[in-house]
């Protein structure tokens, strides 16, 4: 555990970067809620806030008064323990709290536990704010990938900024060839002292049968001749619930290409551009990379391959799909109450990725990092990388 001074600094990092994330955002980009998996930024900055102010305030200094008695019920998000709350596709409906009142909710709790924490050493206190720390991290990726979609769905197409760049270091990613990693038995898990989630904890051994993973993610001139080939049209290449659902939703091109007079285009966070095809793909699901990966004949690793293998490459620049169905480790316990609700009741009908992305905050990922999404969900930055077998 960190020290409570590089705890406060950490804290308080964190809390401006958020921030410095909506600066570039217009009043009315704040509120917007297009589609139920996609929140409003206004909605983020008091999430985060409420957690730290129900968590660790509200229930550990004597007489904390609340900023607001309503906005537990405003921002709160999924914990039922907790309380209740306005449902997920109605956060786009709050024109009230208003933004400059949203923020003066995260001014007031910051200085709160700003000065609580200056006061107080308990290692569980520390140990809650470390956690709170890591969770407005998630929400600061999640902003980024909203916000992109809440601008990228805008007829207008209008840039978030000059500066965010979508594939960086991609030139050097992009090392062709496979690695071999040989039959054997290998321990899956974080191990160490530092911050993780539970849901990566139950270290434990798999076996493994040889495998060869590719040291380069899938790029957009690889998938432009996925769909060329008219592999949005094969249905051998689909699950069946993938194959519904290309044809319920008119899939054909991964999440803000868009064709213009034959050419296609990406909308991305400095605005809509032809394709770099060097760039590996991105905004994929995971129906999709598994069609690909048919078409290619070869197929996705699980996330213990993935895991073992990962000093073999270069990753971070998209989250990887893996085969993995998200479930728990052998002897996982969820932590007991209300934050119990944070990864274990959701181990049902996700997969797996591995990596991180172009969104991820600075420390905030690590070999082990287990996040998990529906596979029809492409907002994120999303890609893949192949296996062949021996």
């Amino acid at each position: 555990m960190i020290i409570t001074d590089n705890l406060i600094t950490s804290f308080l990092r964190t809390r401006s970067d958020t921030e410095e994330i909506c600066a570039p955002l217009q009043i009315e980009d704040y509120v917007i809620q297009p589609i139920v998996d996609v929140s409003p930024p206004k909605w983020h900055l008091g999430h985060t806030t409420w957690f730290f102010e129900e968590f660790i305030l509200s229930k550990y200094v004597p007489g904390f008064e609340r900023f607001h008695p309503e906005y537990a019920y405003v921002f709160n998000s999924y914990y039922e323990s907790v309380g209740k709350r306005v449902i997920r596709t109605d956060r786009g409906n709050l024109s009230r709290p208003t933004v400059s009142e949203v923020y003066e909710y995260r001014d007031y709790i910051t200085s709160h536990l700003q000065t609580f924490l200056e006061e107080n050493d308990d290692p569980k206190i520390r140990e809650l704010v470390e956690i709170g720390i890591h969770h407005e991290k998630q929400h600061q990726e999640l902003l980024i990938t909203d916000i992109k979609f809440i601008l990228g769905n805008n007829p207008l197409f209008p840039k978030y900024n000059d500066t965010f760049s979508e594939n960086p270091g991609f030139d050097d990613d992009q090392i062709s060839g496979y690695s071999t990693v040989e039959e054997g038995v290998y321990e899956i898990g974080y191990e160490g002292n530092k911050f993780c989630y539970d849901n990566e904890l139950g270290r434990h051994k798999v076996f493994l049968r040889e495998y060869t993973i590719a040291n380069a993610l899938v790029t957009n001139k690889e998938y432009l001749e996925f769909i060329e080939d008219k592999g949005y049209e094969n249905s051998l290449l689909w699950h069946a619930e993938a194959w519904d659902w290309i044809h319920t939703d008119n899939i054909k091109a991964p999440l803000y290409w868009h064709k213009i007079d034959e050419q296609y285009h990406q909308y991305t966070l400095q605005g809509l551009k032809t394709i770099d095809y060097t760039a590996p793909v991105t905004h994929i699901s995971f129906y999709e990379a598994f069609a690909f990966a048919q078409w290619k004949g070869e197929r996705l690793p699980t996330e213990f391959e993935w895991e073992t293998a990962q000093s073999l490459f270069k990753w971070g620049i998209r989250w990887e799909w893996t085969e993995s169905a998200y479930s728990p480790y052998p002897n996982y316990k969820k932590a007991p109450g209300a934050l119990g609700e944070y990864n274990g009741k959701f181990m049902v009908n996700q997969k797996v990725l591995r990596g991180g992305s172009v969104a991820t905050p600075r420390d905030h990922t690590r070999p082990t990092y287990r996040n998990f999404f529906h596979p029809h969900l492409r907002w994120q930055f999303t890609g893949l990388r192949l296996v062949k077998d021996k």
